[in-house]
């Protein structure tokens, strides 16, 4: 926009000089021109006079000196002053007795006859050459091109700072809405500008103040929502107490672990403001969320296999999202497959940093609708993947649902690499 509005004055610029110069250049040539036959014709009248009053000796002698070559035609053909030879235009004013001026190949030519009683009609004449009709032009040209081409970078120079007062607070709303596109709710846009550049900056300002409210709104009912289960969680822990055997009552008190903990992790991700990174041990994580799973798959005769790097694997993603993801894609494995069907679960460090998260099974597979949020073909609410995706995308990482080379469903998570700068 800036340079498109450079341009445009430029044009406009250019386009008003083009209209002011040339006919002002033309004025310029045709004024040096008038000038330089005006001269000629008042050295001419000068000698008109002398010409009845003198001898041809002594207007002879009148001739020298004189700004502009003169000759005189005398009657008995001869020629005083400036040699020439007689013209047409000396002939015609000879015989018409008028006074003229005719453009010629080398200038102009000023004839002017004088009529003497008793010695005939003498003709006086004088040539204006090409140099003294351009005498100056040239030099004025210059001039003239000069301030043309000042006025045009004086214009140039004008519009580019206009332009930049008025594009630098477009390109400040621009920023803004990045920021707020990037979830930084806090940013701002600073009213500047033409009045409607301002009133665009208020209108941004008060959406991202609604946004803000309308999110903290949402946070808080969220949290109510997750704080309320925390009652059932209770009843749930006292009916535990009650159950007779052990191995029943581990189980049950595990699941209702289970879910206090991603109870928990609602409330703070619905009171989290956004903008602080965690990170987390992937290795372990894994390896405890999958040794909880292993054993209700030893009751479902499940065969669980795990791959996992000897060592700690950061990964840019709080333990506890990441638990809650890979606690959904094995809920949908145990939900969704058969009892007997074999899973794997697999961890592999990236080269460059971070850590792919590969989830498989050898049952019937799932279409890849599924994942769409709210989307499932087994009559689930298909939040499931859902949450995985969202939990990779949230640490900059990815999801794709997959067809594993059994032909059973096949889930890799890509998790991002934590920064050096995060504990």
């Amino acid at each position: 926009m800036r340079r498109r509005l450079t341009l445009l004055v430029a044009a406009t610029t250019v386009l008003v000089l083009i209209a002011f110069l040339v006919p002002l250049a033309v004025l310029v040539r045709q004024a040096a021109a008038d000038r330089a036959v005006s001269q000629a014709t008042v050295v001419l009248q000068t000698i008109v006079p002398l010409v009845g009053t003198s001898s041809d000796d002594q207007l002879a002698l009148s001739l020298q000196g004189q700004p502009v070559p003169v000759s005189v035609f005398t009657p008995s053909g001869a020629v005083l002053g400036e040699p020439a030879g007689q013209t047409p235009a000396v002939r015609l004013a000879a015989s018409n007795l008028l006074a003229f001026t005719v453009a010629t190949g080398s200038g102009r030519e000023i004839v002017a006859p004088v009529a003497i009683s008793g010695r005939g009609v003498y003709v006086v004449r004088t040539v204006v050459p090409d140099a003294d009709l351009t005498r100056g032009v040239a030099r004025s040209w210059l001039v003239l091109a000069g301030l043309g081409l000042t006025l045009v970078l004086l214009g140039l120079a004008v519009a580019d700072r206009l332009a930049r007062n008025l594009v630098a607070p477009i390109a400040d709303l621009s920023a803004v809405s990045h920021r707020l596109a990037r979830a930084e709710l806090s940013a701002r846009a600073s009213p500047a500008g033409p009045p409607e550049v301002r009133e665009v900056a208020g209108a941004l300002n008060h959406l991202a103040g609604r946004i803000q409210d309308l999110l903290r709104e949402e946070r808080e009912q969220v949290a109510d929502i997750s704080h309320r289960l925390r009652t059932p969680l209770t009843a749930l822990r006292l009916e535990v107490e009650s159950l007779r055997d052990p191995g029943e009552a581990g189980r049950v008190a595990a699941a209702a672990d289970s879910i206090e903990r991603a109870v928990t992790l609602v409330i703070q991700q619905a009171r989290r403001r956004g903008g602080e990174r965690k990170s987390c041990d992937a290795t372990s994580v894994v390896a405890d969320r999958v040794a909880f799973w292993t054993v209700l798959a030893e009751d479902t005769d499940r065969r669980v296999r795990q791959e996992l790097p000897d060592s700690p694997l950061l990964v840019a993603l709080p333990a506890e999202e990441l638990a809650a993801a890979l606690d959904a894609l094995l809920g949908n494995v145990f939900a969704h497959t058969p009892d007997g069907t074999a899973l794997a679960v697999t961890l592999r460090p990236h080269p460059g940093g971070g850590a792919t998260l590969t989830v498989s099974d050898e049952g019937p597979g799932f279409p890849q609708q599924s994942l769409l949020r709210g989307a499932s073909g087994s009559g689930s609410t298909g939040l499931g993947l859902d949450i995985a995706r969202r939990a990779a995308e949230t640490g900059g990482g990815s999801l794709q649902a997959l067809t594993a080379p059994t032909g059973g469903a096949l889930v890799r998570m890509d998790l991002a690499a934590a920064a050096l700068t995060e504990p």
